[in-house]
């Protein structure tokens, strides 16, 4: 007894102890926590992949936090993971089943094997001087069909027989040809004459010394042959095939060709000032948006008549309809022409009765599922899903397949207003909606045996997402994963256990491995975090809302302190459509630590989920349509007056710090709220969205010719002249992303206006995401020095 009661004493002595040795959070340096994040934080596990006899869980990882993550591997105990000098253990990388999943087949070294998966006995089939890849089981398993010289080929098992089932020649490279594309990239002239005229109203100077338009050559058109005769032909020549697929019934070939865009927009060029060399080079950067863009169209090859043809997307309904917001011009007039698209999936039925082709409109407006009757190319409706913002949202878009019935295709749409499950019956035309709710569902999978869906969903809050199984035909899905925050899973090949990337708000990812059951007990497997980040206990943000201006629920996080000194900082997380106010380990690691230090130094701070983030839906997603700096900036508003009524925060003491599209947030406040916004850093921030890439802004601005309102009212360069407060812009010179010229024009704009309380720090090797933890370390002690030194004062 006496033995029993010290070595308790001794417990919870050793308790104390170790409660003793860690620091408060007020100890935090921006030197400590913009180190390099493996040596402060560790390296977290990633990518795990299961074996094909799902008895072994590999993943990436480097517990050491020295050196690159490697390879490592674990049984399904658990326990003491090793690294791995091999993934594949017998098996290939890339391969694919045959139905039964008794035989994979798979390429080696430009040569095509088959292997037993029970005996893993391996049997090559095809050995050429030639590359043969992409080999595929046919619907008739004894046939096996492949790619060799950009053309598709079949064998047969069983008498060795190949068959090459299309002649295609790839076009030569051939400028002098008529109706080629043009390589040059001179851009286009539309396009290019907007943003030059535009250039000229941010800069008084520039309007002065305005040269001569350039001149920009014409661009041609794909070059398409095909042989006459009788409608037969023995050679196709196209561009860039690929994707080429048998239809199951042995009667058709269906490929994919890239078409490029008549008058692409003119690259950019990044200049790069600190080099090995001492001199000065150019980085070939993205385009701005605004130009022609390529597309895919689907053409299906019928081996019987040796014809060929290309699928005719005038037929898809309301190809020439046109957007709404040309209301907004009423002088200005708009061709109701068919719209570009670009084919993105063709899907056969096994039984060869069915398939379905997938279509996406270059304005972003409409998608399409169309049955397709290949025998005469004629395209029957199947579903539309029409958004006049844009077309996203989790799994819009991809993952389109057929249900073992053969008959039934599934995908994912917002009719609902979120994105959820849905099947389509192609016999009898009748839509099911499978999944629905307030929630968004992600990566959706069906089972081996074509019974159960499985999907993660953040169907419990917005925040949270757990791993969910579902009946085939729909029903109340069922929770597998239990404890709150983000649960990434991995199912293994059998479908008996869950390797799940595990985080909370103050909890690193770890790696876990659980029974395939609800509420089974998971075992970790990793402990990732470094001594230095364990000597803290970090803060657990919470989780709240708050009505907006329109009345809409806000997401955001708090960090409260203890010793309030009476300012607030607002940070604004990037977009992208992302989310941070959740119950996951942030993405934005350094800024939740810096955050933890700012609480620590007596600021609260609030970090919101504004209009067009991730997780709430489609209207949410959305709301920042043809006016970014509108409802995303007044969420953010709210936010500071919120600090002020709710926290005690003074009105004269906020500030605002983020990145990215976070940096043009802050922009705008300063610029349009300078009575809420006292001090901002703007770090890597977009000045004027005509300068942005085309697949991001196009989206949610269209292009700055069809739609110039929506850039002029969503760029901050244009309200340069309302900026009050105290603004420090933090650009790296060599951005590709966000180009640094973005924030020299702004910088011309604020010296014309006069205004000569902003500086400017410039990190001249770092892109748009820091490398370097001597950058990191001198942007944020210039964003502490901003916020100490103007709204932390006493």
């Amino acid at each position: 007894m006496k033995k029993f009661l010290l070595t308790i004493s001794f417990l919870i002595v050793s308790g104390f102890l170790g409660f003793a040795q860690q620091k408060p959070l007020s100890q935090l340096t921006v030197e400590e926590l913009m180190q390099e994040p493996d040596q402060f934080v560790g390296i977290l596990p990633s990518r795990p992949q299961w074996s094909k006899d799902s008895k072994t869980l590999f993943f990436m990882w480097n517990p050491s936090g020295e050196g690159f993550p490697s390879y490592h591997k674990v049984g399904l105990d658990g326990n003491n993971p090793q690294e791995a000098e091999d993934i594949s253990e017998g098996f290939p990388s890339n391969y694919r089943y045959n139905k039964d999943r008794s035989k994979i087949v798979f390429e080696r070294s430009g040569d095509i094997y088959t292997m037993d998966v029970k005996t893993m006995t391996e049997t090559k089939i095809i050995s050429t001087v030639a590359r043969e890849s992409n080999p595929s089981f046919h619907s008739d398993e004894s046939v096996i069909t492949f790619i060799s010289d950009n053309n598709l080929f079949s064998i047969d098992a069983k008498t060795g027989l190949i068959k090459q089932l299309t002649n295609i020649k790839i076009a030569e490279d051939d400028e002098d040809r008529p109706n080629r594309p043009s390589t040059t990239r001179d851009g286009n002239r539309d396009q290019d004459k907007w943003i030059s005229d535009d250039q000229q109203t941010t800069s008084e100077i520039l309007r002065e010394q305005r040269n001569r338009p350039r001149r920009f050559s014409a661009a041609g058109q794909r070059f398409f042959q095909q042989s006459q005769g009788e409608g037969r032909m023995s050679q196709i020549e196209l561009d860039n095939v690929s994707g080429l697929q048998l239809s199951p019934d042995g009667k058709y070939v269906s490929f994919s060709v890239w078409v490029a865009a008549e008058n692409p927009a003119k690259n950019t060029i990044v200049p790069n000032y600190v080099t090995s060399s001492g001199y000065t080079t150019d980085i070939n950067a993205r385009p701005k948006v605004g130009g022609d863009q390529s597309y895919r169209e689907i053409g299906i090859y019928n081996i019987e008549a040796d014809s060929f043809y290309i699928l005719d997307t005038k037929q898809l309904p309301g190809i020439s309809d046109l957007p709404d917001y040309v209301k907004d011009y009423p002088d200005k007039s708009f061709s109701k022409e068919p719209r570009k698209v670009s084919a993105s999936n063709i899907v056969w039925s096994n039984d060869g009765k069915y398939t379905v082709v997938q279509f996406s409109s270059l304005d972003n407006k409409d998608l399409w599922i169309m049955r397709l009757l290949p025998s005469s190319g004629d395209l029957i409706p199947v579903d539309r899903q029409r958004d006049e913002a844009w077309i996203a949202g989790p799994g819009i878009g991809r993952g389109m397949n057929f249900l073992p019935d053969n008959k039934t295709i599934y995908y994912q749409s917002e009719k609902s207003g979120y994105s959820h499950l849905y099947t389509h019956d192609l016999s009898t035309g009748v839509v099911k909606q499978l999944t629905s709710g307030n929630y968004e569902v992600y990566d959706p999978q069906l089972s081996n045996d074509g019974k159960t869906w499985y999907f993660t969903a953040n169907m419990k809050h917005p925040g949270i997402r757990h791993f969910y199984s579902m009946p085939l035909k729909g029903g109340k899905p069922t929770q597998i994963t239990s404890e709150d925050g983000h649960n990434d899973v991995t199912l293994s090949p059998d479908e008996k256990y869950l390797a799940i990337l595990y985080s909370y708000t103050n909890r690193p990812t770890e790696l876990f491995i659980q029974p395939n059951k609800p509420g089974a007990a998971k075992k970790k497997v990793t402990e990732s975090l470094q001594a230095g980040f364990k000597q803290y206990t970090w803060y657990q943000p919470e989780v709240i809302t708050f009505k907006a201006q329109d009345g809409e629920m806000v997401h955001a996080r708090v960090y409260k302190p203890e010793n309030p000194n009476g300012a607030g900082v607002i940070f604004v997380h990037g977009a992208g459509y992302l989310q941070n106010a959740h119950y996951g380990w942030s993405s934005y690691l350094r800024e939740y630590m810096f955050n933890n230090m700012l609480m620590a130094k007596g600021y609260t701070v609030l970090d919101i989920d504004y209009r067009g983030s991730a997780g709430y839906g489609r209207d949410w997603r959305t709301g920042i349509y043809r006016h970014m700096g509108g409802k995303d900036l007044s969420d953010n508003i709210d936010g500071a007056k919120l600090l002020v009524s709710e926290y005690g925060v003074d009105p004269g003491k906020i500030g605002m710090y983020g990145g990215s599209y976070g940096g043009f947030i802050t922009l705008f406040a300063m610029f349009n709220h300078p009575d809420v916004i006292t001090s901002g850093a703007a770090l890597r921030s977009v000045t004027d969205w005509a300068h942005y890439n085309h697949g991001y802004t196009s989206n949610i601005l269209n292009t700055p010719i069809e739609d110039p309102i929506a850039y002029k009212r969503s760029s901050p360069i244009y309200f340069a002249e309302g900026l009050q407060g105290n603004l420090l812009i933090a650009h790296g010179m060599v951005d590709t992303n966000v180009h640094f010229q973005d924030v020299v024009r702004l910088a011309q704009r604020l010296i014309e206006l006069g205004k000569d309380n902003w500086e400017m720090a410039l990190y001249p090797v770092e892109n748009h995401g820091f490398t370097t933890p001597s950058s990191w370390t001198d942007e944020y002690k210039r964003i502490f020095k901003l916020f100490e030194t103007t709204i932390g004062k006493k």
